[in-house]
């Protein structure tokens, strides 16, 4: 399996603190990778290793077979990562379409204005915000804004693009229409990484998950597989008298919500039906 994106023993320590302790992973081309575990288990910690907002204090990353464990945002960035974040800052006194066009002219060097407008068009047309383009951001609502961040990063032309939990505080039916935007993404052959606490979004989105406790690697594996290992279940799933396991429900969304949602397709545009063809600005806290 090839690899684009490869993390090998990163380690974060803050003084005494040790947030992130010895995590490998690496995600392979179009793949869509989760990161998953309870609150305060270093999952936003390590994004941000990743993504270059902090710098590791031992290990090794790699983006498309570079060494970019010291080098900055904006060159990762230029490289092919790119990042959306949990809390959406957009530009307050700009339209939709102006924050998108400020990832499409600043994502690549000697970008073309030209070049940076059908860029930012075509983000917009892959988010469905293409009718909203000219809205104030202020008047979006929370899937609006997520959308919003989503294409802000789309707009860099990311081969790997970060999520940190961008299920957070939508309804069942906007997760399943987000769910649908990531799956866009990762058919175009861009690969996903994700935090995310909603259980069945990670059941029907990752190929593979890695499992973080305490600011290690607890598992990895298949979502069946971590699921259903006894380390998981005991540290994150829970169990209820009756033996289920709780933490879908205990996310705040069931199986049924997001699996047989009815979404409109006007309301879920299909990246493909986009013609031709990041990120945030300030690390979210740790989840």
């Amino acid at each position: 399996m090839s690899t684009v994106l490869r993390a090998t023993g990163l380690s974060k320590s803050f003084g005494g603190l040790v947030a992130v302790k010895d995590v490998s992973f690496e995600a392979a081309p179009g793949e869509i990778f989760a990161i998953i575990g309870p609150n305060g288990a270093g999952k936003t910690t390590l994004l941000n290793l990743v993504s270059g907002l902090l710098t590791p204090t031992s290990g090794r990353l790699e983006l498309l077979g570079t060494d970019i464990t010291a080098m900055p945002t904006y060159r990762r960035c230029r490289l092919g990562l790119g990042r959306a974040f949990q809390v959406v800052q957009p530009f307050p006194e700009m339209t939709v379409a102006e924050n998108v066009l400020v990832g499409a002219q600043f994502g690549s060097e000697g970008v073309s204005s030209v070049e940076a407008r059908r860029r930012a068009d075509r983000a917009l047309e892959r988010t469905g915000l293409d009718r909203l383009r000219d809205q104030p951001v202020e008047d979006l609502n929370l899937l609006q804004e997520k959308r919003l961040e989503i294409a802000r990063a789309l707009a860099t032309q990311p081969k790997v693009l970060l999520l940190d939990e961008v299920m957070a505080g939508l309804r069942p039916g906007e997760a399943r229409q987000a769910v649908e935007l990531v799956r866009g993404v990762r058919d175009e052959g861009i690969t996903v990484v994700f935090i995310e606490h909603v259980m069945p979004v990670v059941r029907d989105l990752a190929d593979r998950v890695l499992v973080m406790d305490h600011g290690s690697e607890l598992a990895r594996g298949t979502y069946a597989e971590v699921t259903s290992d006894p380390r998981v279940v005991e540290a994150y799933l829970g169990v209820e008298d009756d033996g289920s396991r709780d933490g879908a429900e205990r996310a705040g969304v069931t199986s049924a919500d997001v699996s047989s949602t009815e979404v409109p397709s006007a309301e879920v545009p299909s990246v493909h039906d986009a013609p031709g063809g990041d990120t945030g600005d300030t690390p979210g806290k740790d989840a």
